[in-house]
């Protein structure tokens, strides 16, 4: 899956997971099992993860009983729509990270694997909206940098910039209001 292991980027997802859910809690991690699976049992916690369908096409899930929180690092960026996965999930507790939209570089894209591209780099306040337009409420959320050793001036701006959204929210109790609405003159 990963040529190099991007163990900053999970040092702080396990941080952030460690605070939201306690030891042996059970996660529904969207996207198939992965390296990040195997940490997050190791750090105590019980994981199921989906079968790899297209959630552009299959956004109903059909959750296990005993799922506490659902989980989603790196995959709503490659749909099309995530909004009826989003709106469709029967779970009360959501964390999830995104790619941040950089301004030196372009949406990523995989030549060679069409499910490997990236349809949304977001800005925050499109994915809070996106969230709180699906049903969420957003408790907490942090930025990451993705620092980079290599030469150039990409590479040293990552260094400088965040590049991934962390969010933990919840199933919202109150209606959609398009807060933004009045806020962005739309």
């Amino acid at each position: 899956m990963y040529k190099k292991t991007p163990s900053h980027r999970y040092n702080k997802t396990i941080k952030m997971l460690k605070d939201i859910l306690p030891e042996g809690g059970v996660i529904y991690d969207l996207g198939v099992r992965n390296p990040f699976s195997k940490i997050m049992e190791d750090e105590g916690f019980k994981v199921y993860n989906s079968s790899g369908q297209d959630f552009d096409d299959d956004f109903e899930l059909e959750l296990p009983n005993d799922v506490d929180l659902i989980t989603g690092f790196e995959i709503l960026e490659h749909l099309v729509s995530p909004y009826p996965l989003l709106k469709n999930l029967k779970c009360n507790k959501l964390f999830v990270t995104v790619p941040l939209k950089l301004w030196f570089a372009n949406a990523y894209r995989s030549k060679t694997d069409s499910r490997d591209r990236h349809y949304h780099e977001f800005e925050a306040w499109q994915f809070d909206w996106l969230l709180e337009k699906s049903g969420w409420s957003v408790k907490k959320k942090e930025f990451w940098k993705n620092p980079s050793f290599k030469l150039g001036l990409r590479p040293v701006l990552r260094n400088f910039t965040n590049r991934y959204y962390a969010v933990y929210a919840e199933k919202s109790t109150e209606n959609y209001t398009n807060y933004y609405k009045g806020v962005l003159n739309l």
